[in-house]
């Protein structure tokens, strides 16, 4: 009988396929890249002029003004899966107006630019000529198509019945583990009376806040100061702390907030992080395997359940994107574990009365955002090729960060290196670029050219550099998608020796 269902199913399915033959069409892009931009032609198959897309349904062209010409320097299928309403190529002018990008949603569209640049002046119009393969392609993509959509509707013809069986039988309120209520609750925290507080000596001082060592209640304790001007900074940051069930031992422990007043400053109490920022650190230490080992954990960790969406006792801990991920926003307790702070620019995603409610702190969704630390930047944030509504989007673009201070930590491990010396503390990109790299030297390196941080050679030959390898590669891909999740982090890096021998 089993095998008798699955025939008349599939016969059912030809004759639902061939008839109709209403097949998804992939996108056909014109293709044109210059040799440090050959990635896009990873994005489909490529034949002369004409790129058939394998994941997007979006063109893109990217033209660099030369002489106050435009140079098309990559037409191809977009990188990123975005939206692209446009159905022609509408020119946006870029990086002070040195590039021109146009994103389009029609076949070849990126073949022509058809708008003005902000200065009103007309564009030159480029246009690619096209051979004859439409049809070749139609024929292998309908193909293609066919037997995947058979497939396809076999598997929801079966899910269909079991729909059909959970609606007859739906299951009892016990059956649900997670209690589906609103994010919105917050956890409530006792306001902290500043004549209770001792401050001491400025820590360090950041674009937002002044960092003060200070005595409260006896113990020591990191007070952070805002100015009154910037109380929307402050209440951002301090409604992260106040999730419920964000006590962990990877997040600095918030004690409460306050208020000066006599000059009406803002203030968040934190537990001491005795060595300060991971940065800090880092600068004045050399670590041996198992501490760096001990640091990578504990930070992936805190990363993992930052972004983790948590149901327990009646109580909700949406999963928040940090977004500025940095050696200067991680402290370093004195056991030499991690923890996360500075929720200024970070991004709550809720789910509140049905609706997803993503709260960010950015006042700009739109182009380039200028939340973070721009070294520290994922190449589509950077090139603001990214739908910044995407909450996984964002969520990857910390996994980004994250591998790059793993590769800080891990190049300043003695173990890893000859002689058990270890090169000066340097910051991503600190080397190729200088220490002042601008938006557009990284955008081109890391976006175009699709470099990232150097990597030892010798890694290579030692006993777990190869896995080191893997994992910083696997993390800061230049596609979100292919990133490893945090808690994948976390899993790999568990499986890391916990003692090292070269």
């Amino acid at each position: 009988m089993l095998g008798n269902w699955w025939l008349i199913l599939a016969v059912e399915c030809i004759f639902i396929c061939i008839p109709g033959q209403s097949f998804p069409q992939k996108r056909h892009c014109a293709f044109s890249v210059t040799p440090q931009n050959s990635k896009y032609g990873t994005l489909g198959i490529v034949k002369e002029s004409v790129q058939v897309c394998d994941s997007t349904l979006c063109c893109v062209g990217y033209f660099q003004i030369i002489n106050g010409q435009p140079q098309a320097d990559v037409l191809a299928c977009d990188m990123v899966e975005k939206s692209c309403p446009d159905k022609t190529c509408k020119a946006q002018t870029r990086y002070n107006g040195s590039f021109i990008k146009c994103v389009c949603n029609t076949d070849l569209c990126n073949s022509n630019i058809n708008g003005t640049s902000e200065s009103e002046e007309p564009l030159p119009t480029y246009s690619y000529s096209l051979d004859k393969m439409q049809a070749k392609a139609d024929i292998i993509i309908l193909t293609g198509t066919l037997l995947v959509l058979c497939f396809i509707l076999m598997i929801a013809s079966r899910w269909r019945k079991i729909l059909k069986e959970t609606m007859v039988n739906p299951p009892s309120p016990d059956d649900y583990t997670v209690s589906r209520l609103c994010s919105c609750q917050i956890r409530k925290t006792s306001e902290i009376d500043f004549a209770d507080i001792e401050l001491q000596q400025i820590m360090g001082r950041g674009h937002f806040a002044t960092v003060w060592k200070g005595k409260y209640k006896g113990s020591m304790v990191a007070v952070k100061v805002f100015p009154a001007g910037w109380k929307h900074t402050f209440a951002a940051e301090k409604e992260v702390y106040e999730l419920p069930l964000m006590k962990h031992a990877g997040i600095v422990n918030f004690l409460g907030s306050g208020r000066k007043p006599d000059e009406g400053s803002w203030l968040i109490v934190m537990q001491l992080a005795e060595y300060g920022s991971l940065s800090s650190y880092l600068c004045k230490h050399t670590t041996n395997w198992m501490l760096s080992v001990k640091l990578c954990q504990s930070l992936s960790q805190g990363i993992s359940y930052l972004h983790s969406d948590l149901h327990r006792h009646d109580l909700h801990k949406p999963s928040v994107a940090h977004r500025d991920f940095s050696s200067s926003n991680v402290l370093v307790r004195a056991d030499g574990s991690c923890v996360l702070c500075d929720f200024g620019c970070s991004t709550i995603l809720r789910f509140c009365s049905g609706h997803h409610q993503w709260q960010t702190h950015s006042t700009n969704m739109e182009g380039h955002t200028l939340l973070g630390t721009l070294r520290y930047m994922p190449p589509e944030i950077l090139e603001g090729s990214v739908n910044l509504r995407n909450s996984w989007c964002l969520l990857q673009g910390d996994i980004y960060g994250l591998a790059l201070l793993l590769w800080e930590i891990w190049m300043r491990c003695s173990d890893l290196f000859e002689g058990g010396i270890a090169p000066q503390h340097q910051l991503p990109y600190e080397l190729e670029l200088g220490a002042n790299g601008t938006l557009e030297s990284l955008i081109q390196y890391v976006f175009h050219m699709d470099k990232r941080p150097s990597i030892p050679e010798h890694w290579e030959r030692l006993p777990q550099g190869s896995v080191l390898q893997e994992l910083l590669t696997d993390c800061w891909d230049c596609d979100p998608d292919a990133r490893l999740t945090a808690q994948c982090v976390v899993d790999r890096l568990m499986t890391l020796q916990p003692s090292y021998s070269s």
